[in-house]
């Protein structure tokens, strides 16, 4: 019996250097947490597969992660290519790094144009403690977007919270992209008819 192909689809990480990426991947990865003080540095990019059931449809997220090559322009169109999926993450503690994120958002666009596109402030742990970025904030820059973002989220990769519900609705938004495309392909497919030419040796239908 023939195996089921698994849909597979690539996601990546964006935003400034020092946000989080890397420490989303890790929670994603291996659901765990290195701090800053502590972690070596990484050069190099790395991906790993989970897979997600939506409503009976089983799909394959392929996260991507730069390990601090996003300095690297030459990296750029490799990284993008292909995206289903794109995570702009800023730091909730680290206003500048929200500020930035139209750059970001732009090299999605140009890159990578057919991705959904999702926000993500990072470091919940630290609201409270900082200047932070507020929800207003989000909603704000969502709505300068013009309705290129799909989805807002807030997590923390110290505790975990909110990072697998965010990939998890993330799967849930490419099922159902993937299909409503499925459905379009097969409308035009069905509206597609060719009418056979008229047999000239057939007799004309009395009208009388």
């Amino acid at each position: 019996m023939a195996s089921v192909k698994i849909p597979e689809q690539k996601v990546i990480l964006c935003g400034e250097f020092g946000v989080g990426k890397s420490s989303l991947f890790r929670r994603y990865a291996f659901n765990t947490f290195v701090a800053s003080n502590s972690r070596q540095s990484t050069l190099g990019l790395d991906h790993i597969n989970k897979e997600y059931t939506v409503n009976g449809k089983v799909i394959k997220l392929q996260l991507w992660d730069t390990g601090g090559m996003e300095r690297v322009a030459s990296i750029t169109s490799s990284y993008y290519k292909f995206a289903e999926a794109a995570i702009l993450v800023f730091a909730l503690d680290n206003p500048a790094s929200f500020h930035v994120l139209s750059q970001h958002l732009l090299d999605i666009v140009t890159y990578a144009e057919n991705a959904k596109i999702f926000l993500c402030g990072n470091k919940l742990d630290l609201v409270g403690q900082v200047p932070q970025v507020t929800d207003a904030d989000m909603e704000n820059f969502c709505e300068q977007c013009h309705n290129l973002i799909s989805a807002t989220f807030r997590t923390s990769c110290k505790s975990g919270e909110g990072v697998e519900q965010m990939f998890a609705e993330i799967a849930r938004h490419l099922v159902n992209a993937n299909r409503s495309r499925m459905e379009l392909q097969t409308v035009d497919k069905n509206s597609f008819k060719v009418t056979p030419p008229e047999d000239p040796t057939e007799e004309p239908a009395c009208l009388c």
